[in-house]
């Protein structure tokens, strides 16, 4: 069992699916198919990860289903019902330049061009026009709705000094 915080969440286990032990998926990943390329998966256990190997999964309706190997009775599926699953940063795709997983902005310092601070970046949205960064300020309990658009409002990001730069004011 892996207890390190080195893990990406790509999903969670939401209910049984059909007789042989395949459970349905809520997946985080975008495309939702995309969880199915990843094997192994790691599940949350006890408070740790544990490695399972993905024998089969498809696309069902709005979903997504898949099946473990050594999961072979909805019986089983039961008690993992509400539990994660992630992958390792090592099993994502690189990106090219000047794109980044959401994970990768998660926790990032962000400031604006007078060098104030502005906050963390606690979660991203994702709307019709464009993803936005939500950026909350533990001290001044204030959190800043920031549309991420590159260039535009988002300056520059260096995930090795951990800053995400933006053209965007204390009071907006």
């Amino acid at each position: 069992m892996d207890t390190s915080e080195d893990f990406i969440l790509v999903g969670k286990i939401s209910g049984v699916f059909g007789i042989k032990g395949w459970m349905k998926v809520f997946s985080f990943t975008d495309p939702r198919k995309n969880i199915l390329s990843y094997s192994p998966l790691y599940m949350s256990q006890k408070g740790g990860w544990v490695e399972v190997k993905v024998s089969g999964g498809r696309v069902q309706g709005k979903g997504i289903v898949l099946g473990l190997v050594d999961v072979t009775d909805p019986d089983q599926v039961l008690p993992l019902i509400g539990s994660e699953l992630a992958i390792k940063p090592s099993q994502l795709k690189s990106t090219v330049e000047d794109e980044y997983y959401w994970s990768q902005l998660m926790g990032l310092t962000v400031i604006n061009m007078n060098d104030e601070t502005l906050g963390q970046v606690d979660s991203l949205l994702e709307t019709g026009a464009h993803d936005v960064l939500v950026v909350k300020n533990k001290e001044q309990k204030t959190e800043q709705l920031i549309p991420y658009v590159m260039e535009e409002i988002v300056q520059s990001i260096d995930l090795d000094s951990k800053l995400i730069r933006v053209d965007w004011e204390l009071d907006y």
